[in-house]
């Protein structure tokens, strides 16, 4: 049965890949800090037949994320899809954040997302490829929202170091740059931004796309 692996499933972005990888017939793995958003997103996955595996683990934390990822690695296997969508999102600018903030927020945005790639894309990549999708955002960054606008800044750049790292080993690497806030019934539905992920999942490889702009 082949697998997904989302990290910061919540209830957005995240659950709706999951429901729409599970109508496919994917098992679901899934990582979120509380047991409470597990099960309210993986309850619904699991109402479509699907298999599915939740682990609690800080993104932004080393280790509580190797762990929940090799756990969720023991139960299901090497994934053939990994989806990176936990982001800490928050209302700051420039001179508002303390040294520790700005870095707590990147290790969220970003060095999570840099930790599950050096632990599971060897093995995506060895187990005969697969796809590592990035929710990003903020196309153009916004003085309003600095910590996020660096994050996904970075996001991108990391989809681009692990493309040049990863392509010829058969692994996809891409981003969904998210350009307003999701909501459903809106120009920014989670159904239709996860429609998305699974077109770049199936995307031949000739065809691959390093980033795709969701514009509502």
């Amino acid at each position: 049965m082949p697998t997904l692996i989302i990290v910061g499933i919540g209830p957005g972005i995240g659950a709706a890949v999951a429901r729409r990888f599970a109508r496919e017939g994917y098992a679901v793995g899934a990582i979120a800090r509380s047991q409470a958003t597990l099960d309210s997103a993986l309850g619904p996955v699991a109402e479509l037949g699907a298999a599915t595996a939740g682990a609690r683990a800080d993104a932004g934390d080393e280790h509580e994320l190797a762990a929940a990822l090799d756990e969720l690695t023991g139960r299901l296997g090497t994934p053939d899809a990994l989806v990176y969508n936990a982001g800490l999102i928050r209302a700051d600018t420039i001179d508002e954040l303390p040294t520790a903030e700005h870095q707590r927020s990147h290790a969220v945005n970003v060095v999570g997302a840099i930790h599950t790639a050096a632990r599971l894309l060897p093995q995506v990549a060895q187990s005969g490829g697969g796809t590592y999708l990035l929710t990003g955002g903020m196309p153009t960054p916004v003085p309003d929202v600095t910590s996020l606008s660096l994050g996904k800044a970075g996001i991108r750049a990391l989809a681009e170091l692990l493309d040049a790292q990863f392509r010829a080993e058969g692994v996809h690497v891409a981003t969904v740059t998210v350009a307003g806030t999701v909501a459903p019934g809106t120009p920014f539905d989670p159904d239709a931004i996860a429609e998305r992920y699974w077109q770049l999942h199936v995307q031949p490889r000739g065809a691959w796309e390093r980033e795709v702009l969701f514009a509502g």
